[in-house]
């Protein structure tokens, strides 16, 4: 058994780290906290310098490495593929501040789109073309399988009317990959279809969403007979449920390298928050944060696992793991910060906080991160049916 890179990998590797350090752009340099992210963004979804970033790296084939030149990548090994990933993660490198496209519209394309819709990949992954998910209804967010924005078909054309919620860079984006029912008569999971909808076509309004920020990252959509041409259906009519099931788990599939990175980075934070406060030497915190660590490294590896069957093609429901729980340790992680501080665990103001209010708001934003992509709820399904073989309650 080898446990290590090949001389391939290490060139590769290298060839990675001379390309970070010769380009990454100051304001992505240490990543991004919860305490300076506005700051970094300049309250903007898509500054200037993020798109700039984004076309950089596909201009020199570091986007998604494991596709060939025109799409962004240099056509790299799935090892090759982890390498990157994990060395983005370490230096908390962001390729985007915008995911839709690079991580789900173009992968689906790729694998369910007419020729006409895959030349409209390479704008997605480079950024030049922004896009929104149309998933998430106000009485179908976790469950997707429930949503009601009806299409009528048309010989020519579909006409769209419904709601769309928790809809992100809806503000900003050019298009929409819209989820729709088509045949309300089938079982949910099958009357589903998806489109790709122009957002400046008519009938279409969107109500943003701020957040205490300001920064109006979600948005509600609202569809009134709006028109889409048939040629924008994507895969077949009412085959829709097939493509999400794709799309997230394309979006999964490395998005747990940077969950657990971020995760070993809090905890490392941790251990420095506890010897500020001089409570490193004590038995119960030192149990504690040995006790977060473990588990972080058990996530990783079983990430690794999950990582080398979706390479070879098969299914990894671990990434269903992953996702829930993650976002659970991360939520405990930043409790933990705010335990550590005591009185002051609460606290924001520099003056009298610790690092601008890091633990306070990291934990405040932590809830979101057990909703969004699919709720922890909806992971203990997965987990439970597909995994455990459990039945279905009724």
């Amino acid at each position: 058994m080898q446990l290590a890179w090949s001389p391939e990998d290490e060139a590769f590797r290298a060839e990675l780290v001379a390309f970070l350090d010769e380009h990454v752009p100051p304001e992505a340099a240490g990543g991004f906290d919860y305490a300076d992210a506005a700051d970094r963004s300049g309250g903007e979804l898509l500054p200037d310098w993020a798109r700039a970033w984004q076309a950089t790296l596909f201009d020199h084939g570091w986007m998604i490495p494991g596709y060939p030149p025109e799409l962004g990548g240099r056509n790299c090994t799935p090892v090759q593929t982890l390498i990157y990933l994990e060395e983005m993660a370490s230096r908390r490198v962001l390729r985007s501040f915008h995911f839709p496209g690079y991580a789900i519209v173009a992968p689906s394309l790729l694998e369910f789109g007419t020729e006409a819709q895959r030349e409209i990949v390479p704008a997605a992954i480079r950024g030049d073309t922004v896009w929104c998910i149309g998933m998430s209804e106000p009485n179908a967010g976790s469950d997707l399988a429930g949503l009601q924005t009806r299409a009528e078909v048309h010989d020519d054309r579909f006409v769209i009317n419904g709601q769309k919620v928790w809809t992100s860079y809806a503000t900003i984006a050019q298009k929409c990959f819209c989820y729709v029912r088509t045949d309300p008569t089938a079982p949910k999971h099958r009357g589903i279809s998806t489109v790709i909808v122009d957002m400046d076509t008519p009938g279409i309004e969107i109500r943003p969403l701020r957040h205490l920020s300001g920064v109006g990252g979600f948005a509600e959509v609202f569809f009134t007979d709006v028109e889409v041409p048939r040629e924008n259906l994507v895969g077949e009519l009412n085959g829709g449920w097939r493509i999400t099931q794709g799309s997230l788990a394309h979006e999964r599939a490395g998005l747990w390298v940077d969950g657990v990175a971020r995760l070993e980075t809090t905890i490392e934070g941790l251990v420095d928050l506890a010897r500020r406060r001089g409570v490193d030497r004590d038995a119960t915190v030192r149990r504690r944060m040995a006790e977060l660590y473990e588990r972080a490294a058990s996530l990783r590896a079983l990430g690794y696992k999950g990582f080398a069957s979706f390479a070879q093609g098969s299914s990894a429901p671990e990434h269903s793991f992953m996702k829930m729980a993650t976002s659970e340790l991360s939520k405990e992680c930043f409790e933990a910060g705010m335990q550590l501080q005591g009185a002051y665990g609460a606290v924001v103001d520099p003056d009298r906080g610790e690092e601008q209010g890091r633990w306070a708001l990291g934990f405040l934003t932590s809830f979101a991160g057990t909703i969004a992509g699919g709720s922890a709820e909806i992971q203990r399904n997965i987990i439970a049916q597909r995994v455990l073989g459990l039945p279905r309650g009724t």
